[in-house]
């Protein structure tokens, strides 16, 4: 066996090291760290209000109220309704519904199970057909049917909060990237490391700076799934065809107008595959975040294996496998649209 000399051996040094670096960071920023905490907490409490306390006449109401807009064509993006609707509501319910000095008297609050499915079946027969609408439902069906419903919900709160956190930084540096050879060549390593680093030293960081939770697992579960949505959006930027941005530069458009009129749509469904890679991402880190208390899906699948309770382990990882299919499929089926209109464009 081969043995370095001693002096050679910086082995406890450099983790002293990195110790160090750690604590000093965690020390000088620690208001930026109480702040991204609060943030990451809040925003994970009002999806999870969203999803948990809305009640199903809200849903009805938003669908019926979709359908009379599309048919006036009062509304040309769904997802920008979508979102107007979703914030709407939350401020509705955390100002008026929760304030202690307004009584509604609304009644039950909470969304039925089967809201989701009949949305997911409609959201899918739009994106796809009725058999791929009814596989998708039947395996949301599935999900409660094992009694993992609560868990899910917990699971998916936390994936969407990491997927929406990752677009807001994956999609501006991967524009950033493609516009700039210097951050082009100094991001490039970070990314090939974040991506090749194994996925438990991640949590290292996050109990580090965040102690236990799910702030430090959304966290964690972030670092780990934006780096494909920035390899992705640097591609679409930088594959846009030249001929297009000839032809947007000889019209005299300015590079904020060529930006967001020619190689962001041109880009687009490269951005939506991006997109559902760092989803994909998000939901692999659900059992390993549950090591630093993520709870959800993943706590079951953790617990069984200490427990060696193989049927529980198959009941969470089953539930994992069925809402991996479900947010992949939805993810692909946008691609597809808009891969669609920029064809038709």
């Amino acid at each position: 066996m081969f043995n370095f000399p001693e002096f050679l051996d910086f082995g406890q040094q450099t983790a002293e090291i990195i110790d160090s670096i750690f604590n000093w960071i965690k020390n000088v920023f620690s208001w930026l760290f109480e702040f991204f905490r609060i943030v990451i907490l809040t925003s994970i409490d009002f999806v999870s209000n969203l999803l948990t306390q809305t009640p199903w006449w809200i849903w009805g109401a938003a669908v019926v109220l979709y359908l009379v807009l599309v048919k006036f064509k009062k509304v040309k993006f769904a997802w920008g309704y979508v979102v107007g609707l979703i914030f709407v509501w939350l401020l509705f319910y955390n100002l008026v519904i929760q304030n202690p000095a307004i009584d509604l008297n609304l009644g039950n609050l909470d969304t039925p199970w089967w809201i989701f499915v009949i949305l997911l079946f409609f959201v899918s027969k739009y994106l796809y057909n009725y058999k791929t609408a009814i596989v998708l439902s039947s395996l949301l069906l599935l999900i409660g049917i094992f009694g993992v419903w609560d868990e899910m919900i917990s699971t998916l709160t936390i994936i969407i909060i990491s997927v929406f956190i990752s677009f807001l930084i994956g999609i501006p540096v991967g524009i950033w990237m493609a516009k700039s050879y210097r951050v082009e060549s100094i991001l490039k390593p970070v990314l090939d490391m974040m991506q090749t680093i194994p996925s438990f030293v991640y949590l290292i960081p996050a109990v580090m700076l965040f102690s236990i939770g799910r702030v430090p697992a959304t966290f964690a579960t972030i670092i780990y799934a934006v780096p494909p949505l920035i390899r992705l959006t640097f591609l679409g930027i930088k594959n846009v065809d030249k001929e297009m941005i000839e032809a947007g530069k000889s019209f005299g458009s300015t590079s904020k107008q060529l930006l967001f009129k020619v190689e962001i749509p041109q880009a687009l469904s490269t951005i939506a595959t991006g997109l559902n890679q760092t989803t994909m991402m998000a939901v692999a880190m659900v059992v390993i975040a549950s090591m630093i208390g993520a709870g959800g899906l993943g706590s079951i699948v953790l617990v069984a294996n200490r427990n060696i309770d193989i049927g529980s382990g198959f009941v969470g990882g089953f539930a994992i496998v069925f809402l991996a299919i479900i947010l992949d499929r939805l993810l692909q089926g946008v691609a597809k649209k808009l891969e669609v209109k920029k064809g038709e464009a």
